[in-house]
């Protein structure tokens, strides 16, 4: 670590302190993402699920609708544009429904994309970085006193490895939390998507009871 924060002075500094940028970047998104997706999302779905059941099945949909209204999270809103136009007919509770999902689903996947995009870019900026200090080496071979060789060589090596090195540092976490957030996002809208499609059944076939 120490030679990769002594690299920031050098040559190469100006590709480091892109990387760096860049990993303040991605940081930030990470930061967000979780926080809205363990946060913000967060439901106790299944006795979230069971009490509205319950109160529907007891017929009190009013009491239904305001537990429903009470929640932030996207199954809650889902599940809120479900009760409160139960008594219309089936396409137009899915009509609610859809208009819901249009104005959550990106919410749930917002940033998170951008994660792949950081680690490109800070594998990129690494492998910039590592051309130019091959450069700096092989200049030093050719055009350096002799006096001068090793140290110059020495710099532009030091310049190829430590740009790589903090490149790889900050876009090997970068795609390991996009793929996790991705996961965690996707299971999000899949659990909106099931949950509605029984409360939605539910609704209709009680009401043809």
């Amino acid at each position: 670590m120490k030679y990769i924060i002594d690299a920031f002075s050098g040559p190469g500094g100006l590709y480091m302190w892109a990387i760096l940028i860049v990993s303040v970047v991605g940081i930030a998104i990470i930061i967000e993402r979780f926080f809205y997706l363990s946060f913000k999302c967060r439901l106790e779905k299944q006795d979230f699920m069971n009490q509205l059941a319950k109160l529907v099945s007891g017929g009190e949909m009013e009491k239904a609708i305001a537990l429903a209204k009470k929640s932030t999270s996207p199954l809650g809103k889902v599940l809120y544009s479900i009760l409160i136009n139960h008594n219309e007919q089936e396409k137009d509770i899915q009509d609610a429904v859809d208009e819901v999902f249009l104005t959550e689903s990106p919410k749930i996947m917002r940033w998170t994309p951008l994660l792949a995009t950081v680690a490109n870019l800070a594998t990129l900026l690494g492998l910039l970085g590592t051309i130019i200090g091959l450069i700096l080496a092989f200049d030093a071979v050719a055009n350096v006193p002799a006096a001068q060789k090793a140290a110059a060589l020495a710099t532009g090596i030091s310049v190829a490895l430590a740009t790589t090195a903090f490149g790889l540092t900050v876009a090997i976490p970068s795609l390991g939390f996009h793929g996790f957030l991705t996961t965690k996002s996707d299971r999000l809208i899949e659990e909106m998507d099931e949950k509605s499609v029984k409360m939605m059944h539910y609704i209709v076939s009680r009401r043809k009871q």
